[in-house]
Order: structure tokens, then C-alpha cells, then sequence
């Protein structure tokens, strides 16, 4: 099997190149290094099997790569909230001309084409719980447009090749996802909790810390992300933990792992910040025989472990 893999320096990208490595798969890893590191692929320069091309993959040209792919996976772009405000029209672009990009590459290979798409297409939700039939509450020229605008056009175009072409394509929308390889300074919620927690800095909690989020661990969405690569599904499919938790039961659930109390600092909520995030994943139960497996607790002690480890090596 051959796997082309944009993104795959990234957080959730280094762990698919993991996974089909250890497949035996040849995995070919497109990634410019804006926001993804070279260290997450450091492990996986002694296989053979593994290419890495630094090089934007709105920039890709066919003499770039092999032309028999298997499988293309886009994850290339920001994702979180400090990193798509920074770069908003490099997160545009990757979203919009990397993909059709990618696309392309697939139609011609004839492969499968798996899409990364985001919770953030529902906006702020006006409904307790998303299904993929909801279309969102988003705000179009807000802040954080520049991400879940071009999640939400990475949609379109990828089903407008499907329609127009006969392309093999699959959309997973990605809820909140944690895990080791993430950055310290990532800007998301449980990174940036560990990483006060372990520096003896109050936690940041923004708002009254009633706002909901569900945490899916690494593990658990590399397997759904896999199952849905495999599968024939053309639709959207919601791929999260529905175990919803407010910003404040997180804090307890971190004091808990921690042994110890931890201080808690307040500031102002951010623009268009989303009040809820639980997904609805009967789809992926009854298409992919997918559900969690891991449980915030569990994935929070592997978490701050990897976390501690790298603290110790620096």
C-alpha cells in the first residue's frame, strides 16, 4: 500500500505516518513546517519506506511524487485557535488550493481521498449535540472564520470532486482531539492546562468555564480515521468523544490525575469562542463499528506523562 499524507509533521499527522509505517505501508509525508515539527517524524526516518518532501502542498507539482497512490490524506493546515489567527491566509490557502490539490492527485491515481475536516464547521452551535446533518452557526467574517470557512469550503470542494469527477472521497469532521505529540504551547485547552499545571501556573479558564468540550484521545481517532479510509462513506462522519465536559470539570478531572489542587485564573471569553462541542457519532457506530475507547482520565494520564518526559529532557 502507498500513502501520500499531507500534514503529516502535525500533531494528528505524525500519528497516521505511525500507523501505516507499522502497516508496512510506503508513506510519502508532504509538510512545509509552518506549524508542524520535524521532530514528530524523527522516529520514522529509519524505515525505507518513508518519504518526507518539505514543501507547501498547495505548491505540489506531479513530478513531486509517484503517481500510484493507494491512499491521500489530507491533514495539512492550523488547527488550533493561536495558530489559524497568526497564519489566516496561509490557513485558507491550504484549505482551498492544498485541496483541490490533493484531490486532484487522487483523481489521478484513482485513490482513495480522505478529508480532515473540524467540529469548528458547527460555529457556536444552537443545538446540545451535533449530528452531520446540522449546518452550523458560524459567523462568516468573525475572527475565526478564516478556519471554519475554509473547513467548510475544504467540504465543498472535496464533494464537488466526488460529484463532478467519481472521486473516492470521505470527510472526517475531527472534535477535540488530545494526546502525546502535541505542542506545549499548542494554544488548545488540555496543552495548555498541563503545561500550567506543570509549571506551577494558575490554569487559564476563559469565561465562567461553563463552556463544554469532548476530548478524544489520539489513539482513538487514528483508529477512526483508519476505519473511515477504509470504508466506502462519501458523507461527512463526526469523529469525537460524546463524554462532554465543561472547562471546569476539566480542571478537576486534571486535579485529580495530578494528585493536588490547582489554581484557576479567569479571563475574558474570546470572540465566536463555540459554548458547546459534543458530538453525535451514531454514524460512526453504525458505518465504521467505531466508538472511544479511552477515557478522559486515562488519556489524561498518558498525556501529562509524555508531557513530563519532555519537560525533563529540555
Amino acid at each position: 500500500m502507498k500513502v501520500l499524507i499531507s500534514g503529516g509533521a502535525g500533531f494528528i499527522g505524525s500519528h497516521m505516518v505511525a500507523y501505516y509505517l507499522n502497516q508496512g505501508a510506503e508513506v510519502w509525508c508532504v509538510d512545509n513546517l509552518l506549524t508542524g515539527s520535524e521532530s514528530n517524524l524523527a522516529p520514522y526516518a529509519v524505515f525505507p519506506n518513508f518519504h518526507f518532501l518539505r514543501l507547501d502542498v498547495a505548491d505540489l507539482k506531479e513530478e513531486h511524487l509517484p503517481a500510484d497512490f493507494n491512499l491521500v490524506c489530507h491533514l495539512a493546515s492550523p488547527a488550533s485557535p493561536p495558530e489559524y489567527l497568526k497564519y489566516p491566509l496561509e490557513t485558507m490557502r491550504v484549505n482551498s488550493a492544498g485541496t483541490e490539490k490533493m484531490l486532484s492527485l487522487a483523481q489521478k491515481a484513482q485513490a482513495r481521498f480522505l478529508y480532515s475536516s473540524t467540529s469548528e464547521v458547527y460555529g457556536d452551535p444552537e443545538v446540545p449535540v451535533q449530528r452531520e446533518d446540522y449546518w452550523g452557526h458560524v459567523n462568516p467574517v468573525g475572527p475565526r472564520s478564516v478556519y471554519d470557512e475554509a473547513k467548510r469550503f475544504g467540504e465543498a470542494l472535496t464533494m464537488a470532486y466526488h460529484r463532478c469527477y467519481g472521486v473516492n472521497t470521505g470527510i472526517a469532521r475531527i472534535f477535540n482531539t488530545y494526546g502525546p505529540g502535541m505542542k506545549l504551547n499548542d494554544g488548545r485547552v488540555i496543552p495548555n492546562f498541563i503545561s500550567q499545571a506543570l509549571s506551577g501556573r494558575p490554569l487559564t479558564v476563559y469565561g465562567e468555564g461553563s463552556q463544554s468540550r469532548s476530548f478524544c484521545y489520539i489513539d482513538d481517532l487514528v483508529r477512526g480515521l483508519v476505519l473511515l479510509a477504509d470504508s466506502g462513506e462519501h458523507w461527512p462522519v463526526n469523529l469525537g468523544n460524546p463524554e462532554e465536559f465543561t472547562v471546569k470539570q476539566l480542571v478537576e478531572k486534571m486535579s485529580q490525575v495530578l494528585g493536588r489542587p490547582l489554581k484557576v485564573e479567569f479571563k475574558p471569553l474570546p470572540e465566536d469562542d463555540p459554548k458547546r462541542r459534543k458530538p453525535d457519532i451514531s454514524r460512526a457506530q453504525r458505518i465504521l463499528g467505531w466508538q472511544p475507547q479511552i477515557s478522559l482520565e486515562e488519556g489524561l494520564r498518558k498525556t501529562i506523562n509524555h508531557f513530563q518526559k519532555i519537560i525533563g529532557r529540555s
